[in-house]
């Protein structure tokens, strides 16, 4: 058994943990692509214990709560087109987030984070093109140390613009399951295209896929979401709740 802490500096809402990246600490533990099933709201600055099960899977706990889940997957996904670094840089200046954010001081799409802090991947509509997208060029706070950037900061990258794709109205979603594979690591600095569409809804479970481009329009990692509206339930209570 192993442990892994979420610093508070990578949360989503104020007291917990963004769930792309929690994700992405989860899959850094499996030596295959997993799907990681988000099932508390992970808590900051705890040492969360990571068992492994049969057949590849891993479970979280706080104690003996349970956290989150991860079992071996495929990711089936094919990516859309890119649009280029310019047009996603015009895009980013529809973001719903700047008119009202639920949860301004996320990791990833918060607008209260300073440059050298949070990600500020700010996904705004495309219409023409079926997707959100946004310009991302990763700080050196984000280096793996050889000049890349880790693959947890690139699995948090890809989680909220896969929320904006699916809910542009601005209701309340929760994460319930999010599947990434990194193709390549992007370099720090590097002027990064980030995008996401919708993919199905079903009642109230929404999928949305989302991918990563790097400065030459290259796929270097995606991802596939399940968020789901939830029904009667507070904030507090939501896992990765937007």
């Amino acid at each position: 058994m192993t442990t892994l802490t979420v610093a508070a500096r990578f949360c989503g809402p104020a007291a917990s943990a963004n769930g792309g990246y929690f994700a992405g600490l989860v899959a850094a533990l499996a030596p295959v692509t997993v799907s990681v099933r988000l099932l508390q709201p992970p808590p900051l600055n705890t040492p969360l214990s990571v068992s492994a099960l049969a057949e590849g899977q891993l479970r979280v706990r706080n104690g003996a709560e349970p956290i989150g889940e991860a079992r071996p997957a495929v990711l089936q996904l094919e990516a859309l087109p890119p649009p280029d670094y310019l047009e996603a840089l015009e895009a980013s200046r529809r973001y719903a987030g700047f008119r009202h954010h639920r949860f301004p001081s996320c990791f990833v799409c918060g607008t209260q984070r300073t440059r050298g802090d949070g990600l500020r991947i700010f996904a705004g509509p495309l219409p023409e093109r079926g997707v959100v997208a946004a310009p991302w060029v990763p700080d050196a706070s984000l280096d793996a140390g050889d000049g890349k950037v880790r693959a947890e900061f690139m699995s948090a990258a890809l989680d909220c613009p896969g929320y904006y794709a699916v809910a542009p109205d601005d209701r309340m979603l929760l994460l319930a399951q999010f599947t990434a594979h990194v193709d390549r690591r992007v370099h720090i600095g590097e002027s990064c295209t980030v995008i996401g569409w919708q993919l199905a809804v079903e009642g109230r479970k929404h999928e949305a896929g989302t991918a990563l481009f790097d400065g030459k329009g290259e796929l270097c990692g995606r991802a596939r979401a399940l968020w789901i509206a939830p029904r009667g339930a507070t904030v507090s209570e939501l896992p990765g709740a937007r």
